[in-house]
């Protein structure tokens, strides 16, 4: 009987369904929402915090789209979805203790458009690079944020913004550690992953930087992820 069965069906067996492949996604990212509002509830940690436990949290849901290989349309449909809850929530609060931190800031709208982005770029053809500026964006910029806010003790400021050497320097080493483990499963090793790596990461660290009132949510994402596609095309790519 096996020998009658197409490869499609094989394929059909051996995956997820499509209801399935959903459920598991958002049952991660529910995991991450109770969690912020058990920290907020027990006043366990400031609301800067818990914004940054679902920044990194809910960002990894990409990983399960990933392995899961759930449809592109699935993940512009829910980046579409979340971008207009997070628009309402600056006047109503939908999402209280999560983007409300005492500033004006459309960070997390641009956190929901920029995964939408780079699936519509990449999910067909080259996936993991979506992943990449997805994962830049939650754990580098959500550390870089977290360290220099509680750690940071040598400042400098830049276009107006003060920032803190160890927040940049964290960016950088989070975002080359991420770019080189993303790269060498696809690519294997060599020098070239290692190079392309860290010029991801030069180029995350620089934007993140640059970037003010929650835009490097947009910058830093589509500006990493652009720039290893390319240098995947030419470097890797052979």
């Amino acid at each position: 009987m096996l020998d009658g069965l197409t490869q499609d069906g094989l394929t059909q067996l051996t995956e997820p369904t499509l209801w399935l492949q959903i459920g598991i996604a958002a049952l991660w990212v529910g995991f991450v929402v109770l969690v912020a509002f058990g920290l907020r509830y027990w006043k366990l940690v400031d609301a800067e915090v818990i914004r940054k436990v679902v920044h990194i949290g809910a960002g990894n849901v990409i990983l399960f789209a990933w392995w899961l290989r759930i449809p592109a349309a699935v993940g512009i449909g829910a980046s579409i979805l979340f971008s207009a809850i997070t628009l309402l929530s600056y006047r109503f609060p939908l999402l209280p203790g999560i983007d409300s931190v005492g500033r004006k800031s459309l960070g997390t709208f641009f956190y929901a458009i920029s995964i939408g982005v780079l699936i519509a770029c990449f999910w067909q053809n080259n996936p993991h690079i979506a992943v990449l500026g997805v994962l830049i964006m939650t754990w580098g910029d959500g550390l870089a944020a977290l360290i220099g806010q509680h750690w940071g003790q040598h400042r400098y400021k830049l276009g107006g913004m003060q920032k803190s050497w160890e927040g940049s320097l964290a960016m950088l080493l989070v975002s080359w550690i991420i770019s080189s483990l993303i790269l060498l499963s696809v690519y294997g090793s060599g020098w070239q992953v290692w190079a392309v790596a860290l010029v991801v990461a030069g180029v995350a660290a620089s934007l993140e930087a640059f970037s003010k009132l929650g835009i490097d949510n947009l910058t830093v994402p589509l500006g990493s992820a652009g720039v290893a596609f390319w240098l995947s095309q030419i470097l890797l790519a052979a």
